[in-house]
């Protein structure tokens, strides 16, 4: 389902894209869209009507595809990318603590009852 929308998304986006590049810029004739032939496409003023409906049919669609494919993607994402089945170390092993080394214990006191090296009695 997800690919048939991503599909239909690249489609409109291309679309969307040539429909705005043929719309007449500001001050320009409808004549320098087409060259010249426009009067029997679209007839004497429907060039800009036909262009803008499309324009805006074709952004509802553009946003209500993306709004639908960020929402299946939000839903897709169960866990971490690092568990998994090609993970290299147990879930066990990752979620242990380490200990620093100031916070391991001391060594055990020599046998005999010494106390510490260098000290002497």
């Amino acid at each position: 389902m997800v690919s048939l929308v991503v599909a239909i998304h690249v489609i409109i986006c291309i679309v969307l894209c040539i429909v705005i590049l043929l719309q007449q810029g500001k001050g320009a004739e409808v004549g320098a869209v087409f060259g010249g032939s426009s009067q029997t496409v679209f007839g004497a003023s429907g060039a800009g009507n036909a262009l803008t409906k499309a324009t805006a049919g074709l952004a509802v669609a553009f946003f209500a595809t993306a709004i639908f494919l960020a929402y299946a993607s939000a839903r897709r994402v169960t866990g971490s990318i690092f568990e998994g089945p090609f993970s290299s170390a147990p879930s066990s092993v990752m979620h242990s603590k380490q200990v620093p080394r100031s916070a391991q214990p001391a060594a055990p006191a020599a046998p005999g009852g010494a106390a510490t090296p260098g000290k002497t009695k």
